[in-house]
């Protein structure tokens, strides 16, 4: 088979390389176009444009396949804790016990937020969006924890800082994120202890009510865990690729991390699920027949999308979703949830499955379908329903910010095709 392919342009013929992956995906080698041929590559929204090679994360769409170092998302969620698959996304191994057992005690003991930044949290309007907010204050990390520079060259030297900052930041987004949550309900800011677990201290933190006894609730804490790691990476994404060309520039971790969690916020990346209770209520508000609304979803002249169906990357069912929906059952059964917006959406996918103008386009419910139903559930404000995500993904981003560093990529630089005015006079 040839590694090769050959390029005619103005008679003049060019042969590039063939980049092969261990799952036998295939890659055009353009990197020497411009400088061989004078031409470059136009490709909106990078959609057939390798930016990297990377070994954190595999995904194939057409077969409904999600795997992160090779383990299937399938037997992490059953298996694993999501400090198990953050440390494996990041470390490229699962962790022994006496490393899980140290890189606990690590986040522990990084596990406090500078009064000052509290301040800068207490001052924020109460209209400001939670995405706003958390990535506003993790780029203020970057002046209470202030990083030395560091050399793509020297990077090996380094292990020791990189580990630091790393557990530096997983101690305190989940506080950030907590925070951000119990001002909107105005209850206290508190913090918890990462040594009754990390999943299970983000819980407590979230829902700790003064004056109340805390009780843990094993199902809700099930859930919890198996949503972070379903959104701890999901391969080059727009947020993933914004954290690595930032991070490129020799950007530190704190500042990568917040211009990820800006590229997340928008409603076609990480406000899908946002969008999906939006839409619920829009349902329940117009009198709650779901049967309208999926004719209407099937009529090409109605302005009308169903969201939170269908993916833009999946061609088959989202792995994620099959594992989500199951625990999303298990939260409204261990709940006792009587709630007229989930029963809409308990509604849309009961008829979205049994109906074959969906299931003949592999239409299912994807995974923010059923992380709304959740948050909503837990009764957590849809407004935070982006920031909850922000939380999964950090593993995932900090994986992709060390390979990048580690590999010593180059700065990010795409070129263009310019289409302005062509040299022009001033008049005066």
């Amino acid at each position: 088979m040839s590694d090769k392919a050959k390029l005619i342009f103005e008679g003049k013929e060019h042969l590039f390389d063939v980049v092969r992956g261990s799952e036998s995906e295939k890659a055009l080698d353009v990197s020497s176009l411009r400088s061989d041929l004078d031409l470059i590559t136009i490709d909106p929204g990078f959609k057939n444009t390798g930016s990297c090679k990377s070994a954190i994360t595999f995904l194939d769409g057409e077969k409904g396949i999600l795997r992160y170092r090779g383990y299937s998302i399938e037997d992490l969620a059953k298996n694993a804790d999501f400090l198990q698959v953050a440390f494996l996304l990041i470390y490229g191994e699962l962790p022994t016990n006496e490393e899980y057992v140290k890189f606990l005690n690590d986040i522990n003991e990084n596990a406090i937020v500078d009064e000052d930044l509290r301040k800068i949290l207490e001052n924020f309007p109460k209209s400001a969006h939670p995405m706003g907010i958390l990535s506003s204050l993790t780029s203020a990390l970057i002046a209470f924890n202030p990083e030395k520079k560091m050399s793509l060259k020297n990077i090996e030297d380094d292990r020791e800082y990189m580990y630091n900052s790393i557990v530096k930041l997983l101690a305190k987004i989940p506080i950030l994120v907590a925070w951000v949550h119990r001002r909107r309900k105005g209850l206290p800011l508190n913090y918890g202890d990462y040594n009754a677990g990390y999943v299970e201290n983000i819980t407590k933190m979230m829902f700790q009510v003064p004056n109340q006894d805390y009780v843990e609730n094993k199902t809700v804490i099930n859930a919890m865990n198996k949503l972070l790691i379903l959104h701890a990476d999901h391969e080059q994404n727009c947020s993933t690729s914004t954290v690595r060309i930032v991070g490129s520039s020799e950007a530190s971790l704190f500042a990568s991390v917040s211009a990820g969690i800006s590229a997340l916020w928008g409603r076609l990346h990480g406000g899908a699920n946002q969008a999906v209770l939006e839409m619920l209520e829009a349902i329940k508000n117009d009198g709650g027949d779901t049967k309208k609304y999926m004719s209407k979803a099937k009529d090409k002249s109605d302005p009308f999308r169903l969201m939170g169906f269908g993916h833009r990357v999946y061609k088959n069912f989202d792995p994620r979703a099959k594992i989500i929906k199951v625990a999303a059952h298990e939260v409204l059964k261990d709940l006792g949830i009587d709630d007229p917006i989930l029963d809409i959406a308990k509604s849309l996918e009961q008829e979205a499955l049994n109906d074959p103008y969906f299931t003949q386009r592999k239409l299912y419910p994807n995974v923010d379908f059923y992380s709304g139903i959740i948050y909503k559930a837990l009764k957590i404000p849809k407004e935070m329903f982006t920031v909850m995500f922000a939380l999964g993904r950090v593993p995932g981003w900090i994986a992709h910010w060390r390979e990048m560093r580690m590999n010593n990529d180059p700065i990010g630089r795409p070129r263009q095709v310019y289409v302005g005015s062509t040299h022009r006079t001033f008049k005066t």
